[in-house]
C-alpha cells in the first residue's frame, strides 16, 4: 500500500495498482522484451500461465514522492541508454497522469538481454 499525506487527507493506493501501472507502461516501451521478477512472482506467473504485470516492478514512497524500481529484459543490440530514457519519461507521465503524484525517481536494472526470435 502506497500511503501519501497531503494537505486533502491521506491518499492510499494499493501496490497491484502502481505494480500493473508501471509494468503496463514499461512493457509496452520499445526494446523491451519483458519483466524480471523475484522467484515469487516467477512462481506466481507458473501457476497463472501468464506474466503478471507486476513482475520486475517495486513501488515506494520516499520524501514525498515515488520511487520505482523496474527490473527488465531488452532486445540485443538495441542502444540501452535509450531504450532506459523512453521508460523512464513513459512511466514517469504515466503514474502522474493517473494518480496526480509526484514521482521523483525511476531506477530501471537491465538484468538480461534477449536476441529478438527469441
Amino acid at each position: 500500500m502506497v500511503s501519501i499525506e497531503n494537505q486533502y487527507g491521506k491518499i492510499e493506493i494499493s501496490q497491484e495498482y502502481f505494480s500493473n501501472l508501471v509494468g503496463k507502461a514499461a512493457s509496452e516501451c520499445f526494446g523491451v522484451v519483458g519483466m524480471v521478477g523475484t522467484a515469487a512472482q516467477g512462481l506466481r506467473s507458473a501457476i497463472a500461465g501468464r506474466q503478471a504485470q507486476d513482475t520486475g516492478v517495486r513501488v515506494r514512497t520516499s520524501g514525498g514522492g515515488l520511487v520505482i524500481d523496474l527490473h527488465i529484459t531488452v532486445i540485443y543490440g538495441m542502444n540501452i541508454s535509450a531504450i532506459v530514457k523512453s521508460i523512464v519519461n513513459k512511466v514517469r507521465y504515466t503514474v502522474e497522469q493517473a494518480t496526480n503524484l509526484d514521482v521523483s525517481k525511476v531506477n530501471v536494472f537491465v538484468d538480461a538481454m534477449k536476441t529478438e526470435g527469441v
